[in-house]
């Protein structure tokens, strides 16, 4: 065979050698090259996550920060909203006792105090005595068990709209009030009046109302809902009058009416950062009862 004859078959065995070898060489590149996609996806996945745990923990801070300024505009709109307490003069120290500082310590014992038979005499308040184990319900609890009360709202009372809630809405007379409140509320209600009259019943002839049912915003405020919109809290009178707001005391009677409702899961408004001692809703461990129960 001539060398002309070798060299193609020569030829052919190099390119076939060639072949294999890039073959080999662009193999070893693709491994390579998927192994280090996968490096760079998980190193992406990683940060993904960890941007995601941030804008978590951001956003549960910003909620907690939103909730503290809601609750610092309901009591600056609280405090707008009502009378100026009329302080002692000389004409009229004999009707009111002076509010001392060292009653807002935690624990005062009010029971020590003379006795009285004035339920509108201001007497010193202990916040830490009232509301045990019971929570003010915030709007987003009360959104969450119970829906909006209505579509659109202002710091006028208006009707509720809301379907569901209108059916559980009713009218009753209760000892010597008439209010409107969703049913539940109402038994209760019913209960709290029905202890305080087997029990005192000179508290019970002379208790009033100044409103149950308001489907309004908080006064001041363009976002916070007062929870009489949801027809679950009461503002109570003793003798036709009311407490006065923000003063550290409260009324006599109003003491003894919040042992009741404690009693019943109701939170006392007496224990807010502006006191309001005539303000009774129902407590948030109470309402999630009744939600449980299928009570609303």
């Amino acid at each position: 065979m001539g060398k002309g004859a070798l060299i193609g078959p020569i030829i052919v065995a190099i390119g076939v050698i060639v072949a294999a070898i890039a073959f080999a060489v662009v193999t070893t590149l693709i491994d390579t090259a998927d192994g280090g996609t996968d490096l760079r996806l998980q190193r992406l996945e990683e940060s993904v996550a960890q941007l995601e745990a941030s804008v978590a923990e951001g956003r549960t801070l910003a909620e907690a920060q939103a909730s503290d300024l809601i609750r610092l505009r309901e009591d600056l709109s609280l405090l707008a909203n009502r009378s100026p307490v009329v302080m002692p003069t000389e004409d009229n120290t004999s009707d009111f006792i002076e509010i001392d500082p060292a009653a807002l310590l935690p624990d005062e014992d009010f029971e020590n105090q003379e006795g009285t038979e004035n339920l509108t005499e201001q007497m010193k308040l202990a916040k830490t005595r009232f509301n045990k184990g019971i929570t003010q319900p915030r709007n987003r609890t009360m959104l969450e068990l119970l829906g909006q009360p209505r579509d659109s709202y202002n710091t006028d009372c208006q009707p509720m709209t809301n379907p569901r809630l209108k059916e559980l809405l009713e009218t009753r007379q209760i000892g010597p009030i008439k209010v409107t409140m969703l049913r539940p509320a109402l038994e209760s209600l019913e209960r709290v009046m029905t202890r305080l009259k087997e029990t005192d019943p000179d508290i019970h002839a002379k208790v009033g109302t100044a409103g149950a049912l308001c489907v309004r915003f908080i006064r001041g405020s363009s976002t916070s809902i007062s929870n009489h919109s949801w027809a679950t809290a009461i503002d109570l009178t003793l003798e036709g009058q009311l407490d006065g707001f923000a003063d550290g005391g409260t009324q006599f009677g109003l003491l003894i009416l919040a042992e009741y409702f404690n009693d019943e899961g109701w939170f006392w408004g007496a224990a807010y950062n502006r006191e309001d001692s005539m303000h009774f809703e129902v407590g948030e461990e109470t309402l999630r009862a009744w939600a449980a129960e299928g009570k609303l």
